[in-house]
Protein backbone atom coordinates (compact mmCIF):
# COMPACT_ATOMS: atom_id res chain seq x y z
CA UNK A 1 0.00 0.00 0.00
CA UNK A 2 1.18 3.63 -1.40
CA UNK A 3 0.84 5.52 2.86
CA UNK A 4 1.08 8.80 0.62
CA UNK A 5 -2.71 7.75 -0.88
CA UNK A 6 -4.09 6.91 2.05
CA UNK A 7 -3.09 9.90 4.33
CA UNK A 8 -4.17 13.61 4.55
CA UNK A 9 -1.65 15.82 3.33
CA UNK A 10 -1.19 19.35 4.86
CA UNK A 11 0.30 21.77 2.66
CA UNK A 12 1.28 25.35 4.41
CA UNK A 13 2.34 28.05 2.70
CA UNK A 14 5.15 30.45 4.47
CA UNK A 15 7.66 29.21 6.82
CA UNK A 16 7.54 31.69 9.73
CA UNK A 17 5.56 32.15 12.93
CA UNK A 18 1.98 31.23 12.10
CA UNK A 19 2.79 28.57 9.25
CA UNK A 20 5.30 26.85 11.20
CA UNK A 21 3.48 27.02 14.49
CA UNK A 22 0.57 25.45 12.70
CA UNK A 23 2.79 22.99 10.85
CA UNK A 24 4.44 22.00 14.41
CA UNK A 25 1.05 21.96 16.51
CA UNK A 26 -0.48 19.68 13.80
CA UNK A 27 2.25 17.55 14.11
CA UNK A 28 1.82 17.13 17.62
CA UNK A 29 -1.59 15.58 17.36
CA UNK A 30 -1.25 13.64 14.09
CA UNK A 31 1.73 11.53 13.41
CA UNK A 32 3.76 11.06 9.60
CA UNK A 33 1.42 7.92 9.36
CA UNK A 34 -1.52 10.06 9.60
CA UNK A 35 -0.63 13.52 8.21
CA UNK A 36 2.05 14.01 6.03
CA UNK A 37 3.29 17.92 6.07
CA UNK A 38 4.59 20.51 3.07
CA UNK A 39 5.52 23.59 3.98
CA UNK A 40 6.75 26.22 0.87
CA UNK A 41 8.99 28.93 2.47
CA UNK A 42 10.41 31.37 0.05
CA UNK A 43 13.37 32.84 1.35
CA UNK A 44 16.31 31.43 3.78
CA UNK A 45 15.35 31.17 7.38
CA UNK A 46 11.83 29.40 9.18
CA UNK A 47 10.59 30.30 12.20
CA UNK A 48 12.64 33.55 13.45
CA UNK A 49 11.70 36.67 14.95
CA UNK A 50 11.35 40.07 12.50
CA UNK A 51 10.59 42.03 15.78
CA UNK A 52 14.17 41.28 16.57
CA UNK A 53 15.61 42.44 13.37
CA UNK A 54 16.35 45.85 14.52
CA UNK A 55 17.91 44.92 17.52
CA UNK A 56 20.22 42.93 15.08
CA UNK A 57 21.09 45.83 12.52
CA UNK A 58 21.35 48.03 15.80
CA UNK A 59 24.25 45.33 17.35
CA UNK A 60 22.28 44.48 20.31
CA UNK A 61 21.82 41.10 18.95
CA UNK A 62 24.98 40.30 17.79
CA UNK A 63 24.33 36.87 16.14
CA UNK A 64 21.98 36.46 13.80
CA UNK A 65 21.00 32.85 14.18
CA UNK A 66 19.69 34.06 17.70
CA UNK A 67 16.92 35.16 15.91
CA UNK A 68 15.81 31.25 14.37
CA UNK A 69 13.40 29.77 17.03
CA UNK A 70 13.63 26.51 14.93
CA UNK A 71 15.93 25.96 11.98
CA UNK A 72 14.90 23.86 9.06
CA UNK A 73 16.34 20.91 10.12
CA UNK A 74 14.72 20.95 13.44
CA UNK A 75 11.49 20.85 11.21
CA UNK A 76 12.73 18.76 9.00
CA UNK A 77 13.50 16.30 11.72
CA UNK A 78 9.79 16.26 13.10
CA UNK A 79 8.89 14.91 9.49
CA UNK A 80 7.71 18.48 8.34
CA UNK A 81 8.44 18.39 4.53
CA UNK A 82 9.94 21.95 3.84
CA UNK A 83 11.09 23.31 1.03
CA UNK A 84 13.12 26.40 1.11
CA UNK A 85 13.90 28.42 -1.30
CA UNK A 86 10.44 27.68 -3.04
CA UNK A 87 7.69 30.27 -3.86
CA UNK A 88 4.15 29.29 -4.34
CA UNK A 89 2.57 31.16 -7.25
CA UNK A 90 -0.89 29.73 -7.61
CA UNK A 91 -3.55 28.80 -5.61
CA UNK A 92 -6.62 26.38 -7.28
CA UNK A 93 -9.05 25.95 -4.56
CA UNK A 94 -11.67 24.01 -6.97
CA UNK A 95 -8.74 21.30 -7.45
CA UNK A 96 -7.26 21.70 -4.08
CA UNK A 97 -3.68 21.72 -5.13
CA UNK A 98 -0.61 25.06 -4.98
CA UNK A 99 1.66 25.15 -7.93
CA UNK A 100 5.35 26.05 -6.36
CA UNK A 101 8.59 27.68 -8.21
CA UNK A 102 12.01 26.56 -7.17
CA UNK A 103 13.56 30.33 -7.19
CA UNK A 104 16.88 29.19 -8.00
CA UNK A 105 15.97 26.78 -10.75
CA UNK A 106 13.01 27.94 -11.87
CA UNK A 107 11.40 24.39 -11.83
CA UNK A 108 7.62 24.53 -11.17
CA UNK A 109 5.14 22.16 -9.52
CA UNK A 110 1.63 21.32 -8.51
CA UNK A 111 0.69 20.53 -5.12
CA UNK A 112 -2.14 18.56 -4.63
CA UNK A 113 -3.72 19.32 -0.47
CA UNK A 114 -6.43 18.38 1.48
CA UNK A 115 -5.70 21.02 3.98
CA UNK A 116 -4.35 24.06 3.59
CA UNK A 117 -2.70 26.84 5.35
CA UNK A 118 -2.00 30.45 3.80
CA UNK A 119 0.46 32.20 6.08
CA UNK A 120 2.10 34.86 3.89
CA UNK A 121 3.00 37.29 6.19
CA UNK A 122 3.40 41.01 4.94
CA UNK A 123 5.31 43.23 2.59
CA UNK A 124 7.21 46.45 3.28
CA UNK A 125 4.88 49.35 1.75
CA UNK A 126 7.40 50.66 -1.41
CA UNK A 127 6.29 54.13 -2.20
CA UNK A 128 5.53 54.81 -6.04
CA UNK A 129 7.94 56.95 -6.85
CA UNK A 130 10.89 57.13 -8.85
CA UNK A 131 14.07 55.50 -7.11
CA UNK A 132 12.26 53.74 -4.91
CA UNK A 133 14.04 50.57 -5.74
CA UNK A 134 17.64 51.94 -6.08
CA UNK A 135 20.05 50.17 -4.63
CA UNK A 136 20.76 51.03 -1.06
CA UNK A 137 16.86 51.63 -0.46
CA UNK A 138 15.75 48.91 2.26
CA UNK A 139 12.76 47.58 3.72
CA UNK A 140 12.89 45.27 6.48
CA UNK A 141 10.31 42.25 7.26
CA UNK A 142 12.78 39.08 7.02
CA UNK A 143 16.03 38.10 7.75
CA UNK A 144 16.93 38.46 4.42
CA UNK A 145 16.19 41.76 3.97
CA UNK A 146 17.81 42.48 7.47
CA UNK A 147 20.81 41.04 6.17
CA UNK A 148 20.56 42.81 2.67
CA UNK A 149 20.35 46.26 5.04
CA UNK A 150 23.55 45.06 6.97
CA UNK A 151 25.31 44.20 3.71
CA UNK A 152 24.39 47.75 2.68
CA UNK A 153 25.93 49.47 6.27
CA UNK A 154 29.02 47.42 6.23
CA UNK A 155 29.63 48.18 2.52
CA UNK A 156 28.86 51.73 2.64
CA UNK A 157 31.25 55.01 3.19
CA UNK A 158 29.02 57.24 4.01
CA UNK A 159 27.13 57.68 7.30
CA UNK A 160 24.06 59.08 6.66
CA UNK A 161 20.76 57.36 7.04
CA UNK A 162 17.50 58.72 5.91
CA UNK A 163 14.33 56.76 7.79
CA UNK A 164 11.43 57.24 5.40
CA UNK A 165 8.12 56.57 8.33
CA UNK A 166 7.94 57.08 11.95
CA UNK A 167 6.01 53.92 12.77
CA UNK A 168 7.45 50.89 15.39
CA UNK A 169 9.62 49.65 12.48
CA UNK A 170 10.69 53.81 11.18
CA UNK A 171 11.33 53.98 14.84
CA UNK A 172 13.34 51.21 15.93
CA UNK A 173 15.43 51.40 12.95
CA UNK A 174 16.03 55.12 13.92
CA UNK A 175 18.03 53.57 16.76
CA UNK A 176 19.55 51.05 15.86
CA UNK A 177 21.29 53.01 12.75
CA UNK A 178 22.01 55.73 15.66
CA UNK A 179 24.03 53.07 17.65
CA UNK A 180 25.59 52.09 14.37
CA UNK A 181 26.99 55.66 14.45
CA UNK A 182 25.31 57.23 11.86
CA UNK A 183 23.46 60.78 11.37
CA UNK A 184 19.86 60.12 11.31
CA UNK A 185 17.34 61.82 9.58
CA UNK A 186 13.49 60.57 10.19
CA UNK A 187 10.94 61.86 7.37
CA UNK A 188 7.23 61.53 8.61
CA UNK A 189 3.99 62.49 6.52
CA UNK A 190 2.54 62.73 10.39
CA UNK A 191 2.19 65.68 12.32
CA UNK A 192 4.67 63.40 15.07
CA UNK A 193 5.43 60.14 15.11
CA UNK A 194 4.08 56.60 15.75
CA UNK A 195 0.68 57.43 14.62
CA UNK A 196 -0.49 54.60 16.33
CA UNK A 197 -0.32 57.05 19.56
CA UNK A 198 -2.64 60.29 19.67
CA UNK A 199 -0.41 63.35 18.43
CA UNK A 200 -0.37 64.55 22.12
CA UNK A 201 1.67 61.52 23.25
CA UNK A 202 3.55 60.87 19.91
CA UNK A 203 4.81 64.55 20.71
CA UNK A 204 7.09 62.82 24.25
CA UNK A 205 8.40 60.77 21.29
CA UNK A 206 9.32 63.12 18.62
CA UNK A 207 11.37 65.00 22.03
CA UNK A 208 12.89 61.96 22.86
CA UNK A 209 14.31 61.37 19.67
CA UNK A 210 15.75 64.64 18.92
CA UNK A 211 17.49 64.35 22.34
CA UNK A 212 18.99 60.89 21.06
CA UNK A 213 20.34 63.69 18.35
CA UNK A 214 17.66 62.12 15.36
CA UNK A 215 16.45 64.99 13.48
CA UNK A 216 12.51 64.61 12.91
CA UNK A 217 11.26 65.82 10.19
CA UNK A 218 7.02 66.20 10.15
CA UNK A 219 4.51 66.68 7.89
CA UNK A 220 6.80 65.88 5.60
CA UNK A 221 6.11 63.89 2.01
CA UNK A 222 8.14 62.30 -0.20
CA UNK A 223 8.29 62.60 -3.19
CA UNK A 224 11.37 60.62 -4.89
CA UNK A 225 14.71 59.46 -3.98
CA UNK A 226 17.68 60.87 -6.10
CA UNK A 227 20.05 58.11 -7.20
CA UNK A 228 24.11 58.95 -8.06
CA UNK A 229 25.80 57.81 -11.42
CA UNK A 230 26.57 54.28 -9.88
CA UNK A 231 22.82 53.77 -9.36
CA UNK A 232 22.87 53.71 -5.61
CA UNK A 233 20.76 56.25 -3.76
CA UNK A 234 22.23 60.13 -2.64
CA UNK A 235 19.24 61.75 -1.28
CA UNK A 236 15.46 61.06 -0.10
CA UNK A 237 13.30 64.10 -1.52
CA UNK A 238 10.36 66.09 -0.23
CA UNK A 239 7.99 68.53 -1.29
CA UNK A 240 10.43 71.31 -0.31
CA UNK A 241 13.38 69.74 0.68
CA UNK A 242 16.55 67.17 -0.16
CA UNK A 243 18.09 64.66 2.42
CA UNK A 244 21.44 63.74 1.90
CA UNK A 245 21.77 59.83 2.42
CA UNK A 246 24.39 56.82 1.91
CA UNK A 247 21.30 54.75 2.78
CA UNK A 248 17.27 54.53 2.85
CA UNK A 249 15.31 52.30 5.07
CA UNK A 250 11.83 52.29 4.94
CA UNK A 251 9.70 52.43 7.88
CA UNK A 252 5.99 53.70 6.00
CA UNK A 253 4.28 50.21 7.38
CA UNK A 254 3.39 46.98 5.94
CA UNK A 255 0.47 45.84 4.22
CA UNK A 256 -0.96 41.84 3.95
CA UNK A 257 0.37 40.00 1.34
CA UNK A 258 -2.44 37.97 -0.35
CA UNK A 259 -1.59 38.74 -3.37
CA UNK A 260 -2.24 34.50 -3.94
CA UNK A 261 -5.28 34.74 -2.13
CA UNK A 262 -7.18 37.42 -4.08
CA UNK A 263 -6.10 35.79 -7.15
CA UNK A 264 -7.28 32.36 -6.19
CA UNK A 265 -10.65 34.42 -5.47
CA UNK A 266 -10.10 34.37 -1.38
CA UNK A 267 -12.68 36.92 0.57
CA UNK A 268 -10.04 39.67 1.73
CA UNK A 269 -11.77 42.49 4.05
CA UNK A 270 -11.42 46.71 3.43
CA UNK A 271 -7.64 46.34 4.35
CA UNK A 272 -6.62 43.79 2.27
CA UNK A 273 -6.13 40.90 4.65
CA UNK A 274 -7.74 37.19 4.70
CA UNK A 275 -11.09 36.99 6.68
CA UNK A 276 -11.35 33.93 8.51
CA UNK A 277 -13.42 32.55 11.24
CA UNK A 278 -12.87 32.51 14.85
CA UNK A 279 -11.07 29.17 14.07
CA UNK A 280 -8.91 30.91 11.58
CA UNK A 281 -10.87 28.85 8.39
CA UNK A 282 -11.13 31.18 5.55
CA UNK A 283 -14.87 31.82 5.45
CA UNK A 284 -16.33 29.94 2.61
CA UNK A 285 -13.38 27.30 2.60
CA UNK A 286 -13.80 24.40 4.73
CA UNK A 287 -10.25 23.14 4.48
CA UNK A 288 -8.22 26.27 3.70
CA UNK A 289 -6.88 28.18 7.25
CA UNK A 290 -4.90 31.33 7.08
CA UNK A 291 -3.26 33.56 10.02
CA UNK A 292 -0.73 35.94 10.53
CA UNK A 293 0.16 39.30 9.14
CA UNK A 294 -1.66 38.16 6.13
CA UNK A 295 -5.12 38.15 8.10
CA UNK A 296 -7.50 40.90 9.21
CA UNK A 297 -8.87 40.04 12.92
CA UNK A 298 -11.78 41.03 15.31
CA UNK A 299 -10.94 44.12 17.88
CA UNK A 300 -12.91 43.50 20.72
CA UNK A 301 -13.27 47.20 21.59
CA UNK A 302 -14.40 48.48 18.38
CA UNK A 303 -15.96 45.74 16.89
CA UNK A 304 -14.59 46.24 13.68
CA UNK A 305 -12.01 43.72 11.68
CA UNK A 306 -8.37 45.50 11.66
CA UNK A 307 -4.59 44.52 10.14
CA UNK A 308 -2.19 43.90 13.17
CA UNK A 309 0.54 42.60 11.88
CA UNK A 310 2.75 41.32 15.32
CA UNK A 311 4.17 38.04 16.21
CA UNK A 312 2.17 37.56 19.11
CA UNK A 313 -0.76 37.21 17.56
CA UNK A 314 0.38 35.18 14.04
CA UNK A 315 1.81 32.31 16.97
CA UNK A 316 -1.58 31.95 18.72
CA UNK A 317 -3.10 31.45 15.35
CA UNK A 318 -0.80 29.06 14.44
CA UNK A 319 -1.30 27.07 17.51
CA UNK A 320 -4.98 27.79 16.59
CA UNK A 321 -4.96 26.15 13.21
CA UNK A 322 -2.60 23.62 14.30
CA UNK A 323 -4.78 22.25 16.81
CA UNK A 324 -7.87 22.18 13.98
CA UNK A 325 -6.18 20.68 11.37
CA UNK A 326 -5.03 18.11 13.93
CA UNK A 327 -8.63 16.89 14.75
CA UNK A 328 -9.19 19.04 17.82
CA UNK A 329 -10.69 22.60 19.14
CA UNK A 330 -9.56 26.14 19.27
CA UNK A 331 -10.59 29.69 18.82
CA UNK A 332 -8.94 33.13 18.58
CA UNK A 333 -11.38 35.72 19.18
CA UNK A 334 -9.54 38.54 18.54
CA UNK A 335 -7.05 41.34 19.80
CA UNK A 336 -7.30 44.98 21.50
CA UNK A 337 -4.75 46.06 19.97
CA UNK A 338 -1.85 46.08 22.37
CA UNK A 339 1.80 46.98 21.73
CA UNK A 340 5.16 48.28 22.83
CA UNK A 341 8.44 49.53 21.40
CA UNK A 342 11.29 51.55 22.64
CA UNK A 343 13.59 54.30 21.25
CA UNK A 344 16.65 54.06 23.29
CA UNK A 345 15.41 54.29 27.03
CA UNK A 346 11.90 55.71 26.47
CA UNK A 347 9.17 53.26 26.37
CA UNK A 348 6.21 53.71 24.33
CA UNK A 349 2.72 51.36 24.71
CA UNK A 350 -0.85 51.63 23.57
CA UNK A 351 -3.82 49.10 23.51
CA UNK A 352 -7.06 49.43 22.65
CA UNK A 353 -8.63 52.76 20.79
CA UNK A 354 -7.05 56.42 20.07
CA UNK A 355 -9.32 59.35 19.95
CA UNK A 356 -9.85 59.14 16.35
CA UNK A 357 -10.42 55.73 16.60
CA UNK A 358 -13.41 56.02 19.23
CA UNK A 359 -14.62 58.82 16.90
CA UNK A 360 -14.65 56.50 13.42
CA UNK A 361 -17.04 54.08 15.34
CA UNK A 362 -18.93 56.85 16.45
CA UNK A 363 -18.32 55.85 20.00
CA UNK A 364 -18.46 59.28 22.69
CA UNK A 365 -15.61 59.29 25.11
CA UNK A 366 -13.87 60.71 27.88
CA UNK A 367 -10.40 61.12 28.19
CA UNK A 368 -7.71 61.96 30.69
CA UNK A 369 -3.80 62.90 31.01
CA UNK A 370 -2.01 61.83 33.77
CA UNK A 371 2.03 62.09 34.96
CA UNK A 372 3.40 60.04 37.82
CA UNK A 373 6.85 57.97 38.53
CA UNK A 374 7.70 54.03 37.71
CA UNK A 375 8.43 53.99 41.54
CA UNK A 376 7.58 55.39 45.15
CA UNK A 377 8.81 59.07 44.21
CA UNK A 378 11.10 59.02 47.06
CA UNK A 379 12.75 55.75 45.98
CA UNK A 380 16.29 56.04 43.41
CA UNK A 381 16.01 56.17 39.98
CA UNK A 382 12.26 56.76 40.19
CA UNK A 383 11.45 58.22 36.16
CA UNK A 384 8.30 60.21 35.20
CA UNK A 385 5.83 58.20 33.13
CA UNK A 386 2.40 59.83 31.11
CA UNK A 387 -0.78 57.71 31.10
CA UNK A 388 -3.32 58.68 28.77
CA UNK A 389 -6.90 57.11 29.18
CA UNK A 390 -10.09 57.05 27.12
CA UNK A 391 -13.41 55.78 28.33
CA UNK A 392 -16.68 55.52 27.34
CA UNK A 393 -18.97 58.36 27.81
CA UNK A 394 -21.84 57.52 30.80
CA UNK A 395 -20.88 53.98 30.83
CA UNK A 396 -17.52 53.88 31.87
CA UNK A 397 -16.18 51.59 30.13
CA UNK A 398 -12.21 51.23 29.50
CA UNK A 399 -11.54 52.29 25.50
CA UNK A 400 -8.19 52.53 25.47
CA UNK A 401 -4.24 53.63 27.59
CA UNK A 402 -0.79 54.58 25.80
CA UNK A 403 1.80 55.14 27.93
CA UNK A 404 5.72 56.90 27.42
CA UNK A 405 8.04 56.77 29.86
CA UNK A 406 11.42 55.54 30.76
CA UNK A 407 12.21 52.26 32.87
CA UNK A 408 9.16 50.43 34.13
CA UNK A 409 6.65 52.02 32.13
CA UNK A 410 5.88 50.07 28.71
CA UNK A 411 4.41 46.72 30.24
CA UNK A 412 2.27 48.41 32.31
CA UNK A 413 0.33 48.98 29.26
CA UNK A 414 -0.72 44.66 29.89
CA UNK A 415 -2.66 45.79 33.06
CA UNK A 416 -5.35 48.09 30.84
CA UNK A 417 -5.18 45.01 27.62
CA UNK A 418 -6.23 43.07 30.39
CA UNK A 419 -9.10 45.19 31.54
CA UNK A 420 -9.83 45.57 27.84
CA UNK A 421 -10.25 42.04 26.81
CA UNK A 422 -12.45 41.82 30.52
CA UNK A 423 -14.64 44.58 29.42
CA UNK A 424 -14.03 46.59 32.73
CA UNK A 425 -14.88 50.00 33.20
CA UNK A 426 -12.58 52.44 34.68
CA UNK A 427 -14.45 52.46 38.11
CA UNK A 428 -13.73 49.00 38.35
CA UNK A 429 -9.92 49.34 37.53
CA UNK A 430 -9.72 51.73 40.15
CA UNK A 431 -10.34 48.37 42.57
CA UNK A 432 -7.57 46.61 41.03
CA UNK A 433 -5.55 44.53 43.81
CA UNK A 434 -2.02 45.43 42.32
CA UNK A 435 1.03 44.64 43.62
CA UNK A 436 2.92 46.82 45.15
CA UNK A 437 6.26 48.13 46.83
CA UNK A 438 8.59 51.42 46.44
CA UNK A 439 10.87 49.99 43.99
CA UNK A 440 8.34 49.29 41.94
CA UNK A 441 5.13 51.63 41.78
CA UNK A 442 4.00 54.15 43.56
CA UNK A 443 1.46 53.44 46.05
CA UNK A 444 -0.72 54.34 43.66
CA UNK A 445 -0.11 52.98 40.06
CA UNK A 446 0.13 55.40 37.13
CA UNK A 447 -2.49 53.02 35.46
CA UNK A 448 -4.68 53.62 38.55
CA UNK A 449 -4.43 56.96 39.39
CA UNK A 450 -5.44 57.58 35.06
CA UNK A 451 -8.19 55.59 36.06
CA UNK A 452 -9.59 57.41 39.25
CA UNK A 453 -9.49 60.51 37.18
CA UNK A 454 -11.12 58.94 34.00
CA UNK A 455 -14.31 58.10 36.64
CA UNK A 456 -14.25 60.84 38.08
CA UNK A 457 -14.36 62.41 34.89
CA UNK A 458 -17.47 59.92 33.90
CA UNK A 459 -19.09 60.35 37.09
CA UNK A 460 -19.21 63.98 36.09
CA UNK A 461 -20.78 63.67 32.77
CA UNK A 462 -23.43 61.76 33.81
Amino acid sequence: MNMSRTRERLVVIGGDAAGMSAASQARRLKGPGELEIVAFERGHFTSYSACGIPYWVGGDVTDRDQLVARTPEEHRARDIDLRLRTEVTDIDPAGRRVRARDVESGAESWTSYDKLVIATGARPIRPDMPGADAAGVHGVQTLDDGQALLDTLEGTRGRRAVVVGAGYIGVEMAEALINRGYEVTVVNRGSEPMSTLDPDMGRLVHEAMEGLGITMVNDAEVTKILTGEDGGVRAVVTQDREFPADVVVLGIGVRPETALAKAAGLPLGPHGGLLTDRSMRVRGHEDIWSGGDCVEVLDLVSGQERHVPLGTHANKHGQVIGTNVGGGYATFPGVVGTAVSKVCDLEIARTGLREKDAHRVGLRFEAVTIESTSRAGYYPNASPMTVKMLAEHRTGRLLGVQIVGREGAGKRVDIAAVALTAGMTVEQMTALDLGYAPPFSPVWDPVLVAARKAAAKVRGSV
